[in-house]
């Protein structure tokens, strides 16, 4: 049974072989950058309510990622769960994270977790 967390943004990270090629692609396909520095490798791209991420060179595999305390247009939420607190339900559901975090430290942080179907999941929280 859930908790009914609240997640924050959801996008897809993609781990994209040419940068430049996946801009292209994805500008075709109706997405605009939305943030993010193509001289570094990584870029955010919008549709509407969708976003993905394009990561040249960062990740091994694509991965779902949650962005607790934002919204889809990377605006602040009042209300959201901190990712300690979806940390401490994960790991209280005996959940394998990774890397275990300090949870007494604030502000930003991160984790990934594995569904049973190999899909990483990557929790990164901003502020």
């Amino acid at each position: 049974m859930s908790d009914n967390l609240k997640l924050g943004a959801f996008s897809l990270s993609l781990n994209v072989k040419d940068i430049h090629a996946s801009k292209a692609f994805y500008e075709t396909l109706g997405f605009i950058v939305f943030g993010g520095n193509i001289e570094q490798n990584w870029l955010i791209l919008k549709n509407g309510s969708t976003l993905i991420g394009l990561f040249q060179g960062m990740f091994d595999n694509n991965m779902m990622t949650f962005n607790p305390g934002w919204d889809q247009n990377a605006s602040e939420m009042d209300e959201f769960d901190d990712i300690r607190k979806i940390y401490q339900h994960l790991k209280s559901n005996e959940m394998e994270i990774t890397p275990l975090m300090d949870e007494n430290n604030q502000g930003p942080a991160y984790f990934t977790v594995t569904d049973p179907d190999g899909n990483q999941i990557l929790f990164d929280q901003h502020r």
